[in-house]
């Protein structure tokens, strides 16, 4: 069995990660989590509630900074609410988490900015961790040996069982080493290593000589903004690694990207056990992984020992959808399972693909094949009109409503 580790920081994609398949999600509270930054993150109060709704999905929470000891008071307070709450497990880099959460009896995975990069440093984490998160760095048939060292040297973890290895399958990638990177804290004072990171290495550069002024013409402006990682083209080869956890990047991301990535990866994973993977179903699946947002895909080898050089190209998503906002929940009627909406902005027509988010209701997609405006079949419903039209699954007050169009 492959668990597929989903990424989420708020209740949308909570939900929506678990109606797609996960395994496990992770997700961060506070400052102490390496997307500290972004507006999606949840609070200590949300972990009993979270535990709750995930069920049998485990629930792994990221306390995965840099600790100064001004930050020692609140990571007890953390791992300790985590403990009490029923949280499957803490994932650390810092030694004084790795220990506290040890000492309070709390699982612990070793983060991948500890960078484990060999089967010693696995060994020396054992006495700690059941499972690490290997460096990004490393290559598939170097995954694939610690893999087998772990069985041949009989390492086992904590829990008494032999320790298990997780690795990154898709999302964004850093140019530093396993995400450890001063940059944005020299330049703007907002460490990366504390969650903190403004991401000054996705812009354009110039290089110019300081002797004669003359800049340097690259041919790829963006050449410390690598692509996105994507493995589904070789994720028979992973599954077959020996690899126990598929993790998926971005916490920061919306809730469709969640929903989407998770599902291909789910179905991925599945043909592969069910003996069905195959070139035509990547196709597919690759097709609907470009339409949420990505920084176009290093799919050629990063795993395989390529080397680096498969930079971005552009700022920004290169998705071939977007997402529109045209209006908001208003009512569901259950026995007909119709959602009402008021259209706000812009337009839906009919035909249109359309997603519908909330907190408590994750993430529906939904083709409007017949619509209605203030009761009466229409085209087209526009701005100040109440739109009514089938949906499977109930909807709430102030959901949002939106088109999915070509970019």
């Amino acid at each position: 069995m492959v668990e597929i580790m989903a990424p989420v920081g708020s209740w949308e994609s909570l939900r929506a990660a678990v109606k797609s398949g996960a395994d496990s999600v992770y997700f961060g509270i506070g400052k102490l989590n390496m997307r500290a930054k972004v507006k999606n993150n949840f609070q200590v109060s949300d972990l009993t509630e979270i535990v709750k709704f995930c069920g049998k999905v485990k629930t792994y929470l990221t306390v995965n900074t840099v600790m100064y000891d001004e930050d020692l008071f609140y990571m007890r307070e953390v791992c300790d609410a985590a403990k009490s709450s029923g949280i499957y497990c803490i994932i650390a880099t810092d030694m004084a988490v790795v220990k506290y959460a040890s000492s309070i009896g709390c699982r612990v995975n070793m983060s991948t900015q500890t960078n484990v990069s060999n089967i010693e440093a696995v060994k020396f984490f054992s006495s700690y961790a059941d499972v690490m998160v290997l460096a990004r760095e490393l290559s598939l048939e170097q995954v694939s040996n610690i893999c087998g060292g772990i069985k041949e040297q009989n390492i086992r973890g904590p829990a008494g069982e032999l320790v298990k290895i997780e690795v990154f399958i898709h999302g964004a990638l850093c140019v530093s080493i396993s995400g450890k990177c001063y940059m944005s804290l020299m330049q703007y004072n907002c460490s990366a290593n504390k969650g903190a990171c403004i991401q000054p290495c996705r812009r354009r550069y110039r290089v110019t000589d300081e002797e004669t002024g003359k800049e340097l013409v690259l041919e790829n402006k963006y050449v410390m903004s690598p692509k996105d990682l994507c493995t589904i083209e070789i994720i028979d080869q992973i599954v077959n690694s020996g690899v126990s956890i598929l993790k998926i990047e971005g916490r920061g991301r919306a809730v469709d990207y969640v929903y989407k990535v998770v599902k291909v990866y789910r179905e991925a994973v599945d043909s592969v056990s069910s003996g069905t993977f195959s070139k035509e179903k990547v196709k597919s699946w690759m097709k609907e992984l470009e339409s949420v947002y990505n920084r176009g895909f290093w799919k050629d080898g990063y795993y395989l020992g390529s080397e680096m050089g498969e930079w971005s190209g552009a700022y920004g998503s290169q998705a071939t959808t977007v997402k529109e906002f045209v209006g908001v929940g208003k009512h569901y009627f259950d026995k007909k399972k119709v959602g009402h909406f008021l259209i706000e902005t812009g337009e839906v027509h009919k035909g249109d693909k359309v997603l519908i988010t909330g907190p408590t209701t994750g993430i529906i997609e939904v083709v409007v094949n017949e619509l209605y405006v203030n009761g009466t079949s229409s085209e087209v419903a526009k701005k100040g009109d109440d739109l009514t039209f089938e949906v499977p699954e109930k909807i709430r007050v102030s959901d949002k409503l939106f088109v999915v169009k070509e970019s």
